[in-house]
């Protein structure tokens, strides 16, 4: 029987044309029997697709092809196409919506500005080095921290992407702005754009974990500076990195320890919440 994996990716490079990067990657997709969604934009692509690991392989090599997409870092988990209910390739301004697409510039080698990338143990030795100096910064939705974050970090309230700008330029973090930063996210595209909007905006010392929390929880599991869960996208809601994974999130109905994320049941609401 056939192993079945997800892939989680990204790559910024320079796409003339992504209506027909748009057909190619879903020819591609369709052939090989993937599911899951793919963003492509003049900026690049980001993508988690399931499926069986021979197809999945097939399809890391025929997009490493593309110039510029041959050093994505494709991630692995455990995983198949049916935690996707369908394939979903769009294009869009964004691969990222934070809602300032101009200031994204993207070269050959990628992004164009951003924080610099530190390793999983670079990370570490940066925290060895400089103690509690290091903030880290989150990057992702806020709801996501509930259940999963590096400890003592900074979670910026935001419901989306498109709220970050705003509160970075809000003043709450402007005495961040000579720290070193760490910005954080789940396989690390946020914070390429998260840390070019930083560095414009006055922040002195950021930094990018390379490869994101993924990389960082396969190097460490839950013996570095991560605690909890990552939530995922998906139909799995979160993935732990070891059997030890501490649980942080709160029930909401009971306040007993949970980590299992549920459609709020009011129509008036869309939210997900903490429920045991």
């Amino acid at each position: 029987m056939e192993l079945n994996k997800i892939i989680l990716y990204y790559g910024f490079a320079p796409v003339p044309d992504p209506e027909s990067m748009k057909l190619w990657q879903r020819t591609l997709c369709e052939s090989l029997g993937l599911k899951g969604r793919i963003l492509i934009s003049k900026h690049g692509i980001n993508g988690t697709l399931g499926g069986d690991m021979s197809a999945l392989k097939k399809y890391a090599r025929a997009t490493k092809e593309y110039p510029g997409f041959n050093r994505i870092d494709f991630k692995w988990s455990d995983g198949t196409g049916n935690d996707f209910p369908r394939l979903r390739v769009r294009s869009r301004k964004e691969l990222v919506a934070f809602g300032a697409p101009e200031e994204l510039q993207v070269g050959p080698r990628g992004v164009i500005g951003g924080g610099k990338h530190l390793k999983p143990e670079e990370v570490n030795q940066l925290v060895e080095e400089r103690g509690d100096e290091v903030v880290f910064f989150d990057g992702r939705n806020a709801f996501e921290a509930k259940i999963g974050k590096f400890k003592n970090a900074v979670v910026p309230d935001v419901e989306t992407t498109h709220d970050f700008v705003k509160e970075i330029e809000s003043g709450k973090f402007d005495h961040l702005k000579d720290k070193p930063v760490v910005t954080y996210c789940t396989g690390g595209i946020r914070c390429e754009i998260l840390s070019v909007a930083m560095k414009n905006r006055g922040f002195q010392e950021v930094y990018q974990i390379k490869g994101g929390i993924v990389r960082y929880g396969e190097a460490f599991g839950d013996k570095g500076l991560w605690e909890g869960s990552l939530y995922v996208f998906d139909d799995r809601m979160d993935i732990d990195f070891s059997p030890d994974a501490k649980v942080i999130g709160k029930c909401e109905a009971c306040d007993g320890p949970t980590k299992k994320f549920r459609d709020c049941s009011s129509l008036a609401c869309r939210d997900l919440i903490l429920l045991c």
